[in-house]
């Protein structure tokens, strides 16, 4: 999978040494790496029509090759912009507390206020082209919008105008200090970049001129963050073109894990978008940040808020995976949510082990392998409903709803999904979630991933204990393609208002009993 160099043959040196005179010195890095920019001459390819080698002379005269990464990268690859921009904000928002206790409380409203408006906003999302002057209308509005609300209350709350008009010259004095902070915070991001203290590896989809322009900006340009570690595309361009290609894109799954890569941006392929959408939800692939130049030139983010790379337009693509912040908060609610319902229906889940063991004797619970985030297998927990034969049945019975050895307690916990109710334990372990794809066995997963392409797809977030497709109709006996499309839907969907619908929704479906 090595790039194709544009010497492949010992006539192609002769040219080489004629070229070394008119190549361009390429920039200096800070950390010492031997970054290269060559500038190569179109040569004739072995195995290549003279026809095609003519046609390309004097158009690919430029290759941009991938260079070293820098010592201190290395070690910052972790840290993300809102790690540095939330803090510096939330200081400047609790710095009146250092001049007045006395209006504390609002302090801490107006605070809590200011970031949720901010992060709504896409403030703390990260951005290629870093500057104060393009955040300053988004920011001045929302510090407005949250003062507002703030003064609202602080006037419903106090009659005395002193005491609010002393508290709202806090609040000026914060929204001052945001500003300044985050500029002083942007200088020192553009600092880091520049000298490479902070970049992120960067593999360019596709091969064409504007891939080969992002590269070439990305090599010369470090403030954009991304250190321009190789390029893949469809087959048909694995001889051509002036950008080395590190493979494929059927080979970007492994080369995602070989270069320690964290950032995709998708230029122009050559393939059809179907299969680009495949080979981006895979796992190690769907795990990276994903950025796109829009086909459409000209066009505008939603927000009125635009990013660039050099004067190409560039957006960043909603994550299709659970990662970060939007991770941390969906375990926390799930730790909360398990804990209390393993507290508050204790009762109900020492019933239904009292009904269990009347209705089948000793083991009570089913211990049954399934497959989690990321193809990991582990085991789920049930009430048991009926004793298998061996575990072969166990992993390959598609269904068990008609079978006769379900007894009338099986029937109706499985009815009313009270056999699932153990799986809070997995929940707080942390191989479950409370939202998410149904877990399924080993057998059916693989047989599913090969009948089904997206399948697969389901598993970039954990397992749960009930999901979208589950309260959509989907459960038993239902078509696999539809369940796949409501479980990858949710995935690129996610937020934690969805998670509430479907909680809600899943009780409606327990007291209806609409179970299996």
């Amino acid at each position: 999978m090595s790039g194709q160099s544009a010497t492949r043959d010992p006539a192609a040196a002769t040219k080489l040494e004629d070229a070394s005179r008119q190549t361009v010195a390429p920039p200096t890095d800070a950390a010492g790496d031997e970054g290269i920019l060559a500038v190569l001459p179109a040569v004739q390819l072995s195995g290549e029509p003279t026809a095609t080698a003519e046609a390309r002379i004097g158009l690919d005269t430029t290759a941009v090759l991938p260079y070293a990464s820098s010592r201190a990268s290395k070690r910052t690859r972790w840290l993300r912009a809102w790690m540095v921009t939330a803090p510096i904000d939330v200081i400047a928002l609790l710095a009146p507390l250092l001049v007045s206790q006395n209006y504390w409380r609002g302090t801490l409203v107006n605070a809590g206020l200011t970031v949720a408006f901010f992060a709504a906003g896409g403030l703390y999302r990260a951005r290629r082209h870093v500057s104060i002057l393009d955040e300053l209308p988004s920011l001045g509005g929302r510090l407005l919008a949250a003062g507002a609300v703030v003064a609202i209350i602080a006037a419903q709350r106090h009659d005395s105008v002193p005491y609010v008009s002393g508290f709202m010259r806090g609040v000026a004095l914060s929204a001052g200090l945001v500003i300044v902070g985050r500029a002083v915070n942007h200088t020192f991001i553009l600092v880091a970049r520049k000298r490479r203290w902070v970049e992120h590896n960067a593999i360019i989809i596709g091969s064409g001129p504007i891939g080969v322009e992002l590269a070439r900006l990305l090599r010369r340009y470090p403030q954009y963050g991304l250190r321009f570690v190789g390029s893949v595309d469809a087959p048909s361009r694995q001889r051509t073109g002036p950008l080395p290609l590190i493979g494929t894109l059927d080979d970007l799954e492994h080369l995602t894990r070989l270069m320690e890569c964290e950032v995709l941006v998708i230029a122009d392929p050559d393939c059809p978008e179907s299969s680009l959408m495949d080979t981006l939800l895979r796992p190690a692939s769907s795990r990276c940040d994903l950025w796109a130049v829009p086909r459409l030139w000209g066009s505008r983010s939603q927000g009125g808020y635009p990013d660039h790379i050099g004067a190409i337009p560039i957006v960043k693509i909603g994550d299709t995976t659970l990662t970060g912040p939007r991770w941390k908060i969906k375990r926390a609610s799930d730790v909360l949510f398990a804990a209390l319902a393993l507290i508050v229906l204790s009762p109900v889940l020492l019933l239904c082990a009292i009904a269990t063991f009347l209705d089948g004797g000793r083991g009570i619970f089913f211990y049954q392998e399934r497959i989690g985030r990321y193809g990991e297998p582990f085991k789920v927990i049930k009430f048991r409903s009926m004793r298998p034969v061996d575990e072969h049945e166990s992993q390959t019975n598609w269904s068990i709803a008609n079978d006769r050895r379900v007894g009338p307690i099986g029937r109706f916990m499985r009815r009313t999904s009270l056999d699932e109710l153990p799986q809070l334990w997995n929940i707080l372990r942390g191989e479950m979630s409370v939202v998410g794809p149904r877990p399924e066995r080993p057998y059916f997963v693989e047989k599913f991933s090969v009948e089904y392409p997206n399948y697969a797809m389901r598993h970039r977030v954990p397992v749960g204990l009930t999901g979208l497709a589950q309260v959509s109709g989907l459960r038993g006996d239902t078509p696999i393609s539809d369940r796949a499309r409501f479980d990858n839907f949710y995935v690129e969907n996610w937020s934690l208002w969805l998670d509430i619908k479907i909680v809600l929704r899943t009780v409606a479906e327990v007291f209806r009993g609409g179970g299996r």
